[in-house]
């Protein structure tokens, strides 16, 4: 046998011995991670294992990531005068961003990069930072649809996909969409000048929204408004008011489960508290006919927030007539009117 072989042939047999060594050792290790796992799973109750996960899974329904096939880095193709751009809010959550400009900017902003759409911001139209609902993501057409209205109506609109949604990286939480939502407003009044900034929360986007305004009202940063459409009051109300769980309301010990996932996993969503301690223009909006959330949430949480405002004239309430539901009071003529009026009387 040539040396260089027998030199071979040693370092394998080396690594043999020293892998048989190492062997029960990783036995040991691994038996003791298994031995963890199954501490960890037996001390719970099978309820514990199911309903905290099932819970978070029906609230944000970030999984449904429709529609589909669609390439969120090109948002040309599904509305105009719009640029695609990403937010770092932390180690390892970026989230993705639409800016839609004012249709007025539509021929001039043919071409043009994030820097231009983002100079644009100091243009004094106003901004909205577009919360959405759960599910789905900013590409959805009916937020698209509300997005070009408001664009006819002269404002910019951030688009916002929360982490966890669309191509945003992260795992959805209540905390975290919070965080997600202030930086993306002291991102962008970084960038404002004097113009407004906005939050328009829809559904789910209602709750990130009022939690949001209450950590910037906190800081001596209060928004320069805020509009509520479709809201509720808390995560429990609009849970046990969903019209799937309606069946379950005469089930004390399944309703009681259902409200210790929400506290297990730290969902509230608490409109209802929130309110009472935000000082910005407030202007809630609400379809007559919304099964999902019905408008008496949106009546509930405008008396809460009108006993608390020190400045009644600062919030209004505006119901519109039935057929438009939840997801479509974009289709409303007077909605850009209503929205543009409040507006208007707020900051004259």
């Amino acid at each position: 046998m040539e040396a260089d072989e027998r030199g071979c042939v040693s370092a394998w047999w080396d690594m043999v011995v020293r892998n048989l060594r190492a062997f029960p050792h990783s036995c040991s290790t691994l038996g003791r991670k298994i031995a963890s796992l199954c501490e960890s799973f037996t001390s719970k109750s099978l309820k514990e294992h199911i309903f905290p996960p099932m819970m978070h899974i029906l609230v944000f329904l970030n999984f449904f990531k429709a529609p589909f096939l669609v390439d969120l880095k090109k948002p040309e193709l599904k509305i105009p005068h719009t640029v695609n751009f990403y937010i770092k809010v932390e180690p390892g959550v970026i989230l993705g961003i639409w800016h839609t400009v004012p249709r007025c900017w539509g021929e001039v902003a043919k071409g043009k990069g994030r820097g231009w759409y983002e100079a644009a911001l100091r243009d004094g139209h106003p901004i909205i930072i577009y919360l959405h609902g759960s599910a789905e993501h900013r590409a959805a057409p009916h937020r698209l649809r509300l997005v070009k209205v408001l664009s006819d109506g002269g404002f910019h609109v951030l688009s916002v996909d929360y982490r966890g949604f669309g191509d945003s990286t992260g795992k959805p939480t209540e905390e975290g969409l919070t965080a997600d939502t202030v930086c993306v407003y002291e991102w962008t009044k970084a960038r404002s000048g004097t113009t407004p900034v906005c939050f328009w929360g829809h559904s789910l986007g209602t709750a990130v929204a009022t939690n949001a305004a209450k950590v910037l009202e906190e800081k001596g940063s209060p928004v320069d408004a805020i509009i509520l459409e479709a809201p509720f009051t808390n995560m429990w109300d609009a849970t046990i008011n969903y019209p799937l769980m309606k069946i379950y309301r005469n089930l004390p010990r399944f309703l009681r489960t259902i409200m210790d996932a929400l506290r297990k996993d730290k969902i509230v969503f608490p409109n209802d508290e929130n309110v009472k301690f935000l000082s910005s223009p407030l202007l809630i909006l609400h379809g007559e006919d919304d099964k999902t959330v019905p408008v008496e949430f949106g009546r509930k949480l405008y008396e809460i927030a009108h006993s608390a405002y020190r400045n009644k004239e600062r919030i209004r309430m505006v119901i519109f007539p039935p057929g438009f539901q939840h997801n479509f009071l974009c289709k409303c003529p007077m909605l850009l009117k209503t929205v543009r009026d409040f507006l208007s009387q707020q900051w004259a």
